[in-house]
């Protein structure tokens, strides 16, 4: 899938998605913008429905299922935040869902999901491995799969958050935008938006250095597995499924990796907290740590940070900011 058909698949899907989702605001961030030397301006996902830009993409692929197919269900993995968004999907236009997600999901998380009203199934922590029992189960069982990142209707559906930038931005420019990226799915979105409208635009993706996935598959040129370790950033913890169309994207659209340390993440989230009073969860702060990381190069810049959810458990808040 090139960035091109992306780019016309979100702006084309877009309106449809705004009929049942709000535009979330695109707000300049002071404190951010003094520590940086820049100005920064914030895409606010964390306050869109469900606490997660997760929500655009799941409902940009359950809007192409008839109602026979909702109703037969439909079936998914994830860590959370994918799960609520096809979960508030299916609450939105009707029929049943099934969720594989890891052991360790976030308690939050889990209460949300069951309040959906989704059959939850939770077997191991490795997403990758999660992906592939939800895809297997589906095909014996006549289910529909829903992708966390890897289908071109998610992509499209995650790029509606940068088709809402540009016409947020209305004709002003943007030099940077910073993005936390897990299977790619958003990055792919975002930029291949933004780089239609905006084509001298840099594209920063942002991984923590203890799970680099995707980041490591590009310097590899291949897809690999990487030695995971525990991080604050859980939205964006796991592998990258073999074959994805999200590895092309993300190898065409992202212009530099940004290895976060699990500090700097900590150090980000409380600086929200602080200065703007914002909830936002590690895979959010992660891109505000990858814009400090890089604030030689962003001084005096127009530079957008896409904060992608706001889904974090009392418990790892407490964790992260003792």
């Amino acid at each position: 899938m090139t960035p091109e058909a992306v780019a016309e698949r979100a702006e084309r899907i877009a309106p449809a998605l705004r009929e049942h989702l709000p535009p979330t605001p695109f707000v300049r961030y002071g404190a951010f913008s003094d520590d940086l030397g820049a100005e920064l301006l914030v895409k606010c996902e964390h306050q869109q429905r469900t606490g997660s830009f997760k929500a655009r993409g799941a409902l940009a692929k359950v809007l192409t299922l008839t109602d026979a197919e909702r109703e037969a269900g439909v079936i998914t993995a994830s860590t959370g935040n994918h799960g609520l968004g096809v979960g508030n999907a299916l609450a939105t236009l009707g029929g049943h869902g099934i969720v594989y997600l890891p052991e360790n999901a976030a308690p939050g998380k889990v209460a949300a999901l069951r309040r959906l009203g989704l059959e939850l199934r939770a077997e191991g922590n490795d997403t990758g491995v999660l992906e592939l029992k939800a895809r297997t189960y589906a095909a014996e069982h006549g289910l529909t799969y829903v992708p966390p990142y890897n289908d071109p209707e998610i992509v499209a559906g995650q790029g509606t958050v940068a088709v809402e930038m540009v016409e947020q931005l209305a004709g002003s420019p943007l030099d940077a935008v910073v993005v936390a990226v897990g299977g790619g799915g958003l990055i792919s979105g975002v930029a291949a938006v933004l780089k239609q409208h905006l084509p001298g635009i840099r594209v920063y993706g942002a991984q923590p250095a203890v799970d680099d996935a995707m980041a490591a598959s590009v310097r590899a040129g291949r897809i690999v597995q990487v030695d995971a370790r525990q991080t604050l950033s859980d939205g964006t913890a796991g592998s990258v499924e073999p074959g994805s169309i999200t590895f092309d994207l993300c190898r065409e659209l992202a212009d530099d990796w940004v290895l976060v340390s699990e500090d700097a993440i900590r150090d980000a989230l409380r600086m929200v907290i602080d200065t703007e009073h914002q909830l936002i969860e590690g895979s959010a702060a992660l891109a505000f740590a990858a814009a400090r990381e890089r604030r030689t190069e962003l001084t005096g810049k127009r530079v957008a940070v896409v904060s992608c959810g706001g889904n974090m458990s009392s418990s790892t808040l407490v964790a992260a900011l003792a």
